[in-house]
């Protein structure tokens, strides 16, 4: 995962300004850049000489950028390939970290890579993995149940056509393994129809990515893992591109920093155990000037919080969204047959 780019040219790091201005880089520390890309919030990070920055990326054609920038930011920049649920496990000197940034979008050159298998044009196998993956969508979509595929398609997609799709899916694949152009096939012949500005693709592409790559999992136990490792003090700002990834972390912000009501008949009880201090409540969201520039920014949403409490019981956040991981889990069902 990294910064949406401009669908023409150059490459913009979503929101830069914006999530500059907050991190306040200017005063010096480190930060961790959980989702490297392209490098660009690293980048402008490092422009202070006084900074440093951990960056994490699961794509391994993340690597050749960072080698490019430690040749630039000499000592000051440390980058490693790894999921960023696991980000309690990297090796730095955690008093000083100032900021953890996730920013979950994916990049136009991802969705272009023939060996991603993002694009609806891609011709071939399914893919979507973005590294570090177990399964590929080539397994998902010729070998889960019908009735997972619904799930995966209808919670992770929105996809309204979401049964009649998994149902024809079940039908083709008996003929042959479905391919990327079959999938595509599949998903007009369904919805030929339905007239809608998006590609009829969409949504059964997304829920695929998202199941591929394990995003809910990874951005819970990110947050969570986050939040431990951080100091009192610093922050943890996200920028999110659809629904299901803002509400995960809208949760996670606004449940662990509100006071708590004991009853609906007296005022909120002061929580002793808020975890996050809000300075805005509403996302952050791209400037008409920004979005002219770059498209694909219109639907990020930059949510932040400041650390205030050491106290991490994340009981109530994951079981909010237990549901969501147990759609992925479904998965297991996939591993010991294709497992890399």
């Amino acid at each position: 995962m990294n910064a949406t780019i401009n669908l023409e040219k150059e490459h913009f790091p979503v929101l830069l300004d914006e999530l500059i201005s907050i991190i306040s880089p200017l005063y010096g520390g480190s930060f961790i850049d959980c989702t490297f890309g392209h490098g660009g919030y690293s980048k402008k990070i490092l422009e202070n000489k006084s900074n440093k920055v951990f960056a994490i990326d699961r794509d391994l054609k993340s690597l050749k950028i960072a080698e490019k920038l430690k040749k630039q930011f000499i000592n000051r920049l440390n980058f490693e390939i790894n999921t960023f649920s696991k980000i309690g496990n990297i090796k730095i000197e955690k008093k000083n970290i100032k900021a953890i940034i996730f920013d979950l979008g994916y990049s136009l050159s991802q969705i272009k890579d023939p060996t991603k298998g993002l694009s609806f044009n891609h011709k071939g196998k399914l893919n979507m993995k973005m590294g570090l993956n177990n399964y590929s969508a080539h397994e998902v979509i010729n070998n889960l149940s019908e009735d997972s595929l619904i799930k995966v398609f209808k919670t992770f997609g929105e996809e309204k056509m979401s049964k009649k799709i998994a149902k024809k899916i079940i039908i083709e694949r008996e003929k042959k393994n479905i391919l990327n152009e079959d999938l595509v096939k599949i998903i007009d012949e369904v919805k030929k129809f339905r007239k809608t500005k998006v590609h009829n693709s969409t949504k059964i592409f997304q829920s695929l990515r998202i199941f591929v790559n394990k995003e809910i999992s990874e951005l819970i136990y990110g947050l969570i893992n986050s939040f431990k490792i951080l100091p009192t003090g610093s922050i943890i700002a996200v920028i999110t591109f659809h629904s299901i990834e803002d509400k995960i972390v809208k949760f996670f912000f606004r449940h662990y920093s509100e006071d708590k009501k004991t009853s609906r008949y007296l005022p909120d009880q002061k929580s002793p155990n808020k975890l996050f201090k809000l300075i805005k409540k509403k996302p952050i969201l791209p400037s008409l000037s920004e979005i002219s520039k770059n498209p694909s920014s219109r639907s990020a949403k930059l949510r932040y919080g400041i650390k205030i409490n050491n106290t991490n019981n994340f009981e109530e956040f994951l079981n909010k969204f237990k549901y969501l991981i147990e759609i992925e889990n479904l998965s297991k069902k996939l591993w010991k047959k294709f497992i890399l």
